[in-house]
């Protein structure tokens, strides 16, 4: 119990990120990897796009042929041939020459830039006139210009998003390494907790936490597992949590993190092999009865039992730590949207404040209008569209001001 309630700060958690490390590799067709994270730097075998290719309908040229040309002085050029999609030209360009071309083509040897069919025009079928003079690669994507040869063209650490799985595609890369998805054990505690397809008797409640937690971990990248109901026994409670701990890469118990007679969760971990507490408490609210520890290489968390603190950590801490066990070099950023208050907020100094909000339009710009109501209460999570962050070291927000909202998915 040495420790209980040292409270850290939200940046000192977000900090022990650190402290873990990504979970294995394994190589995927590349369709496969979609929203995977890379574990190999990915290098170009070859140039992108490997050869100068048009990004316009219209006339390939040399565009020294096009200087000075205008509406009042157009450039007279005499047409060498045509270029469909996919053809090799078998011509060469000199100066005064113009060669059609289609979007995506390939410009023929002494060609550097293409004038849009726009801005010319046709005097017959071995010449036209041009009206508006080009720079060298004006409307050309050069050899290199999406990668070199050589060139690392997604970091490991990135995650394999549409663009990126096209870009491998393109490049050529049938198979890639990425990092495995974390699994994440989900223990839902306490002598009240009963199964969802059950009856609740006085007293009792449906296991609520497991089946959010569960989406949670899906939402961010995860794999859940459910390990189902353990009672208020700390013998139970030690044997599923050895047993999650030798099958996942994460664990989460939900309940018995708060003060209590009958909460074990503490005792529990401590008495796990080689297992640290490193946290319980942190400066946040709803949430601050949360701990963290280390068993091995496995972070293992102990959530409130209430559902809202328990999604609201998830949220805003456990995330990160999910992340960061996914291979992802840098964190995936909370999508936020600007706001006026709808009212007048008090919060405490020392401790960061996440309200839920209802965002609404008036007509001018968006309206956040607070859910007031205890952490038990799930209906506060459900109407809100996101969740208003209160830093440390303020008082409160005025009612009208403009206030960053963490947008909820």
């Amino acid at each position: 119990m040495t420790g209980f309630f040292k409270v850290k700060s939200l940046g000192d958690v977000l900090g022990m990120t650190r402290l873990f490390s990504p979970v294995g590799m394994e190589e995927l067709h590349t369709l496969d990897a979609f929203s995977r994270v890379l574990a190999k730097d990915l290098v170009a075998g070859e140039n992108l796009p490997g050869f100068r290719r048009s990004c316009m309908d219209g006339y390939a040229v040399n565009a020294a042929s096009t200087f000075g040309a205008s509406e009042s002085g157009p450039a007279w050029l005499s047409i060498k041939g045509t270029i469909a999609m996919g053809d090799i030209p078998d011509f060469e360009l000199a100066r005064g020459e113009a060669a059609r071309i289609s979007t995506g083509g390939m410009l023929p040897a002494g060609a550097d830039a293409v004038v849009m069919v726009e801005h010319t025009e046709a005097i017959d079928e071995q010449s036209i006139e041009i009206y508006k003079s080009v720079a060298p690669l004006q409307h050309v994507i050069d050899v290199t210009e999406d990668f070199a040869k050589g060139q690392t063209v997604i970091e490991k650490g990135r995650l394999m998003r549409p663009q990126e799985i096209g870009l491998a595609a393109g490049l050529g890369h049938t198979r890639i390494w990425t990092y495995k998805v974390p699994r994440v054990g989900i223990i839902s505690t306490g002598d009240e907790v009963i199964p969802v397809d059950k009856s609740p008797e006085p007293g009792k409640i449906r296991d609520i936490n497991s089946y959010s937690l569960s989406a949670l971990v899906t939402q961010a990248g995860g794999e859940p597992v459910r390990y189902g109901i353990v009672k208020d026994d700390p013998d139970a409670l030690k044997s599923v949590c050895k047993k999650a701990l030798a099958h996942t890469d994460m664990v989460l118990l939900s309940g018995g993190s708060s003060v209590g007679t009958r909460d074990y969760t503490v005792e529990v971990l401590s008495n796990l092999p080689d297992t640290e507490i490193l946290v319980h408490g942190i400066s946040v609210s709803p949430g601050k009865p949360t701990i963290l520890a280390r068993s091995g290489h496995t972070p293992m968390w102990g959530l409130p039992g209430q559902v809202v603190s328990a999604m609201v950590v998830f949220q805003v801490v456990v995330t990160a730590f999910l992340h960061r066990l996914r291979g992802l070099s840098r964190p995936v950023l909370q999508v936020k949207t600007s706001a006026r208050l709808s009212r007048n907020l008090a919060s405490s100094q020392g401790r960061r404040d996440f309200i839920r909000v209802v965002l609404e339009e008036d007509g001018r710009d968006l309206v956040a209008r607070p859910i007031l109501g205890k952490s038990g209460l799930i209906r506060t999570m459900v109407q809100a569209d996101g969740l208003l962050e209160i830093g440390e070291h303020v008082e409160g927000l005025e009612k009208g001001s403009m206030v960053d909202i963490i947008l909820l998915k």
